[in-house]
């Protein structure tokens, strides 16, 4: 097989049945509200791409009335218009919606650690998404709900999401889909082009990016994944992707490094 022809196999791959996609991610969202008894779903609404096509897909399977989404911006940091934007998308499809500053609660956190660390970026960044995560529970807990995830394939298979933050869901309806595909999806369902082509970004620091953090593209990533579940070899997969193979193998030994994210706490047999 030509390198040409590796390309044209992955690409094909990623390319997936919208109207198919969008009929089973409806469902799943409807039958996980269903088996749980619960009465709606949360959503984190970043004013990003991921989190507006689960709202939408929410609001398609549980009705505008069973759907809240909740914007949590930081001083400072958050973009206005990721706040806007969220909202936007919240009065398109007529869900309700709630903006929480998480500015007090980050801070209150941080002036309480004796030992606090400015400088150690990562840790300190990481207090962000599990404050929102402890304010959608609240929520989820306030209104008998779910609080539906939006991460995805790509990301949860480089464990690019913070454990017990925005990885700490109940459901990750896009968990099956690569960042591409959920593009592809987004278009589908008529997210605003404004958001399907922004930078994305999980707001841990101003003018942090996702694909700066991972060093690579999400279509060169998905290119590496798709490569990957196709049994194809390293080389052919970073020829076919345009990477170097100290990429591919970077990202392999990253989702064993990072598998432990997936997985509840390991209890011993004795």
């Amino acid at each position: 097989m030509t390198e040409n022809d590796t390309a044209k196999l992955i690409k094909r791959s990623l390319k997936i049945n919208l109207p198919v996609v969008e009929r089973k991610l409806v469902a799943f969202i409807k039958r996980k509200i269903k088996e749980a008894r619960a009465e709606g779903a949360v959503v984190g609404l970043s004013g990003g791409m991921d989190s507006s096509v689960v709202a939408t897909l929410c609001k398609k399977a549980l009705g505008k009335i069973d759907v809240l989404g909740v914007s949590m911006p930081e001083a400072g940091v958050t973009d206005p218009q990721d706040v806007a934007d969220a909202r936007d998308v919240s009065n398109r499809l007529g869900i309700r919606f709630r903006v929480v500053d998480i500015t007090p609660a980050v801070l209150g956190i941080r002036q309480n650690l004796s030992d606090f660390r400015a400088g150690a970026r990562i840790p300190a960044a990481n207090i962000k998404p599990r404050v929102r995560m402890t304010i959608l529970y609240y929520y989820a807990n306030l209104l008998n709900r779910l609080v539906v995830g939006s991460g995805n394939r790509s990301e949860l298979r480089a464990g690019y999401f913070t454990k017990h933050g925005d990885g700490a869901v109940d459901t990750l309806p896009l968990g099956c889909l690569y960042k591409t595909q959920v593009r592809q999806l987004a278009a589908h369902l008529n997210v605003p082009k404004r958001i399907i082509e922004k930078a994305p970004s999980a707001g841990l620091w101003r003018g942090q990016t996702d694909e700066g953090e991972l060093g690579l593209t999400y279509e060169k990533l998905d290119v590496i994944y798709a490569g990957l579940d196709l049994g194809l070899e390293p080389n052919s997969i970073a020829n076919a992707a345009g990477v170097k193979i100290e990429d591919v193998n970077r990202f392999i030994g990253r989702e064993r490094q990072m598998a432990h994210k997936l997985r509840m706490p390991e209890i011993p047999e004795l």
